[in-house]
């Protein structure tokens, strides 16, 4: 089988809206392997790159980026605390800035090598994915319970399907490619590996695939929400608070949270895949979180498709005030 890689964040801060323009026109050519690069928000990207020609040291190891457009503000990085990679665009304007990475804009040989080793620093996020994958496409056959996932005799993760997951640092896809599931008698995580939460791993896999993950009675059921996500603020987008936003007020079909919202159908669906599995939103009205449900005796009129999957099995929590707030972005000041 063939292992579906990621789409990864490219953050751009800086940059003429020319100069946007002529990166995102160049980087399906510069990107270096299969995995495909795209234009996102700073504030959710997985990388960044910032405009060396409008960049300024100030003392502290802060970097201040004058705004490449009317719209865009000034950004300024302290740059011991930067949690991703930042590349600098050639030529810098100051001497007293030496970047980890940097790149000229003109030459896609020259962006494509930094975008290879932004690959190798986000290969543990690739990995995840690959795993990702594999639990979405056969979930249902896996159930519940822990499993040991190996490769050519080599343990690659631990997947416990109702808690944590944990990888081998340096898995590639191809590692991926001729897995073998096997039972885990014992529950444990060896130490050398790293853990996430299902949660997140189904996250990083759902709104970064290319395939459509949302069941199809999605789009014809009412939806209601069950309860916030188990993520760490950060990595939910405008467009999922949102979407929660709305499902809090009370159930809504997709056709209805469309013209609410005003996201496009594609998106739309991407977003509630990723939602759906992290067991945040359901078409099932006696799982919905607190005042959500239909009163008493009014199930029987509610469509028999509305089964919850496999995953959605945590239990419900009440829905904090601070989960339906914007998370405070590490953007433009």
């Amino acid at each position: 089988m063939t292992i579906e890689l990621p789409v990864l964040r490219l953050g751009l801060a800086g940059f003429s809206a020319a100069e946007r323009s002529q990166i995102a026109a160049a980087l399906p050519a510069a990107s270096p392997g299969a995995a495909q690069w795209e234009l996102a928000r700073v504030s959710e990207a997985d990388v960044w790159w910032v405009s060396g020609a409008r960049a300024k040291l100030l003392p502290g190891d802060i970097v201040q980026v004058a705004p490449g457009a009317p719209t865009e503000r000034a950004l300024r990085l302290h740059l011991p605390d930067v949690d991703r990679p930042v590349a600098f665009s050639l030529p810098l304007a100051c001497n007293g800035l030496v970047p980890a990475y940097s790149f000229d804009a003109g030459s896609r040989r020259s962006m494509s090598a930094v975008l290879e080793a932004f690959e190798t620093w986000l290969s543990p996020l690739t990995a995840q994915f690959c795993l990702g994958s594999l639990v979405a496409e056969h979930e249902a056959a896996l159930g519940s319970g822990v499993f040991d996932v190996s490769a050519n005799g080599r343990l690659l993760a631990v997947v416990d399907m109702h808690g944590d997951v944990a990888v081998l640092p340096g898995s590639t896809p191809a590692d991926f490619e001729d897995a073998v599931w096997t039972r885990r008698e014992s529950p444990g995580t060896p130490e050398h590996m790293k853990s996430v939460s299902m949660s997140q791993l189904m996250w990083q896999y759902s709104t970064r695939t290319q395939s459509d993950l949302l069941p199809r009675h999605y789009r014809a059921d009412l939806l209601y929400f069950r309860r916030a996500p188990r993520l760490p603020q950060r990595m939910l987008g405008d467009s999922h608070l949102l979407l929660i936003r709305e499902l809090a007020r009370g159930p809504a079909g997709f056709d209805a949270l469309q013209r609410r919202t005003g996201i496009a159908a594609k998106q739309l669906a991407r977003h509630l895949a990723a939602l759906y599995f992290v067991g945040s939103i359901t078409s099932n009205p006696k799982r919905a979180g607190p005042g959500q449900a239909p009163r008493a005796g009014e199930y029987d009129s509610l469509p028999n498709s509305s089964l919850p999957g496999r995953l959605d099995v945590a239990p419900l929590l009440p829905l904090a005030v601070a989960d339906l707030t914007a998370p405070a972005w590490l953007g433009p000041r």
